[in-house]
């Protein structure tokens, strides 16, 4: 029997909450990996690490918020921890793959392709994966075409993304790039959903696993602790904020050097008194 599927049991609140999501992991991702190229190279390792772990942790948040509203009727429920837990392994470290291999060849050519494609796939893995760990009393069919889709959306997702990252310096630019990120990776969640097939055996056999709410609810904790540290890292960053070297200091005198005695302020002023000096040419004068 056919069971008949609901990925908005809650209505539009699951969609949108999982779009800001998405948005808020890509933003602050994309913000890092930015910042990761105006860092020394010391530094560079980090700044990457801690981008992936944001956009990893925002997309997987994104999907599990969302599967908060699939239901199917006649069946309930549960997820299998092992595969959950691993589904959010996967995101982190193939998003981190791909924002690696960005950060250290530049956001263009083959560099910009394979680590769009890495990242895609590392962001579709881990939907069908989390997939993979539902548990429910029948069986779950895929429509090939709309799977492909899906992939091929979280793929392109992810190339405009890290491309976004590698170019932009501004800050509104950023979080364009971010919104449309998230966008495409809520739509490629949606689509995935959308080859879903489940027929339900009708028995009263248990599912195994844990619930939804059981089970996401307090996992969800870890990888919000993720975002809010990057919040707050990009919040007292004024780097990553502003994308550009901060501006040079308004009592700085141009070429002037900042330890220079003329940087005190009563040489300043003295300096100001004079006015323009005049150079004189020690070229002799003939007589």
């Amino acid at each position: 029997m056919q069971g008949t599927v609901d990925g908005f049991s809650y209505g539009l609140v699951t969609p949108l909450v999982a779009y800001l999501m998405a948005c808020l992991g890509g933003a602050l991702g994309l913000r890092c990996t930015t910042r990761a190229g105006l860092a020394p190279r010391s530094w560079r390792p980090g700044w990457l690490a801690l981008g992936a772990a944001a956009i990893g942790a925002g997309v997987w948040t994104m999907h599990f918020v969302a599967m908060m509203g699939f239901t199917v009727k006649g069946t309930p429920i549960h997820y299998d921890r092992a595969m959950t837990f691993a589904s959010l392994a996967v995101a982190v470290v193939m998003v981190g793959i791909g924002i690696f291999i960005v950060g250290y060849k530049g956001a263009t050519g083959t560099a910009l392709f394979t680590g769009g494609t890495v990242t895609g796939l590392g962001m579709a893995s881990m939907h069908y994966l989390g997939m993979a760990g539902m548990s429910l009393d029948g069986r779950i069919e895929y429509d090939t075409v709309a799977v492909a889709a899906s992939v091929v959306v979280a793929m392109a997702a992810a190339s405009a993304a890290l491309w976004a990252a590698g170019r932009a310096r501004g800050f509104l630019w950023s979080v364009g790039a971010s919104l449309i990120m998230g966008l495409a990776v809520t739509g490629m969640h949606y689509i995935g959903m959308a080859a879903v097939e489940v027929h339900v055996h009708g028995t009263a056999e248990p599912a195994t696993g844990e619930s939804a709410a059981a089970l996401l609810g307090p996992m969800m904790v870890g990888p919000l602790a993720v975002l809010v540290l990057a919040g707050i890292v990009v919040i007292f960053d004024p780097l990553v904020v502003m994308g550009r070297p901060p501006a040079r200091s308004a009592d700085r005198l141009p070429g002037i050097p900042a330890h220079s005695p003329a940087h005190h302020p009563s040489v300043r002023s003295r300096l100001r008194a004079r006015g323009p000096v005049e150079h004189r040419s020690r070229t002799p004068q003939r007589r």
